[in-house]
């Protein structure tokens, strides 16, 4: 596990961070990192308290009124740094992505590139934006309208996408003048810490405040004291529906702005002319990428009566193919569930199904192989 090294994460590893200086109680109500993949302890790390969130906010806050002032171009260069520096390290922390969530390799590599993706797209940004000039009535005025940054935003993620949700959120919203504080699933911790550590690093080099990119790890304490405090005017939030709904709650409670990407119930549909060469290796992986455990997964196939049977034929031939195991193996198409949760969550959707009348056609069976430990995490997300 060589690539803990690269990012400096130490065995026992402190649960707040606001750029380069790392605090917190590394053994308070300690959060024991297994990867799903062997069972094998990656490390521990401490769990945020309220106290700390609100050091993080007051550190956040003073940290905007300095961030807001850079302009908008040197900002969006800082969020190109850390994009490079990203790309120097790819290789590392996708392997770690797939170690302690379980995606495969090619998917934890695909989501660092997100990360370069949108500190590229958030360059381009920084030079645009615009604003509106308009004529006025009244002689010798003229009107225009000017985008103000609205202060800390607040980013809750799931496991499912360790890094990316993080990097979607944070760069748009640095080069926007806005500062942000993490809070990632407790699940998959260690790999935002990689992220913090290189983050922490280009804003180090740049000599910029304390508080521009933070970091609070914790239970579901501390993304609910997030969502409640009206000191953090927008709350970014991904995870279950459920979750989804107390956090709009508790938002719209404040008058605060919120941003959620929620789970789904997404269907394809297949029509009678179809091209079933593309169409099921197109199912398939929106099916069993991520292991079915993200929001766009595909849970339903809607198929014309007129190739129903060959269409089964063709899915039953296809999944014989999907090799389960390691995901740092390249050759592995699917790794791991996150926990032994999640597995008891899909038995019960199949039972579910065969209740209602459902019949399994393959697969479905619980994979002999290292165990997953047990977690004692109760999240909504």
């Amino acid at each position: 596990m060589k690539f803990l090294d690269v990012f400096g994460i130490t065995h026992v590893q402190a649960p707040v961070c606001t750029g380069q200086e790392w605090s917190g109680s590394a053994t308070a109500k300690p959060i024991e990192c297994f990867s799903p993949v062997d069972g094998k302890k990656l490390g521990t790390t401490g769990s945020a308290s309220t106290e700390d969130l609100n050091r993080v906010i007051a550190t956040a806050e003073k940290a905007f009124l300095a961030w807001r002032e850079v302009p908008a171009p040197k900002r969006g260069d800082v969020v190109r740094q850390i994009g490079d520096r990203f790309r120097k390290h790819k290789a590392d922390l996708g392997a770690l992505v797939s170690y302690e969530m379980g995606k495969s390799l090619q998917e934890g590599m695909g989501e660092v590139q997100e990360i370069i993706d949108i500190c590229d797209f958030a360059v381009g940004l920084s030079r645009q934006l615009y604003g509106l000039t308009m004529h006025s009535e009244r002689p010798e005025h003229r009107m225009y309208e000017q985008w103000h940054p609205v202060g800390v935003v607040g980013v809750i993620s799931a496991f499912n996408f360790p890094v990316a949700v993080w990097s979607w959120n944070a760069m748009l919203a640095a080069v926007c003048g806005d500062v942000t504080i993490w809070n990632p699933s407790e699940k998959t911790p260690l790999s935002a810490v990689a992220c913090m550590k290189l983050a922490g690093e280009v804003l180090r080099e740049n000599q910029m405040p304390e508080g521009v990119m933070s970091l609070v790890i914790g239970g579901a304490d501390i993304g609910e004291a997030m969502a409640a405090s009206e000191r953090i005017p927008l709350i970014s939030a991904t995870g279950s529906t459920r979750m989804g709904k107390a956090v709009a709650k508790t938002v719209a409670g404040r008058l605060g702005r919120s941003l959620l990407e929620l789970g789904g119930n997404n269907a394809v549909i297949v029509a009678s002319d179809a091209d079933l060469t593309q169409a099921i290796p197109t199912v398939v992986f929106g099916a069993v990428g991520t292991a079915g455990q993200r929001c766009t997964t595909t849970r339903r196939l809607i198929v014309h009566e007129s190739i129903y049977e060959k269409t089964r034929e063709s899915l039953v031939k296809a999944y014989g193919t999907l090799r389960v195991g390691n995901p740092l193996d390249e050759k592995s198409h699917l790794g791991p569930l996150i926990d032994r949760g999640a597995v008891a969550q899909m038995q019960a959707a199949l039972m579910s199904a065969e209740q209602q009348g459902g019949k399994r056609i393959f697969g479905g069976e619980v994979l002999d192989g290292p165990a997953h430990l047990e977690r004692e995490v109760d999240r909504v997300r």
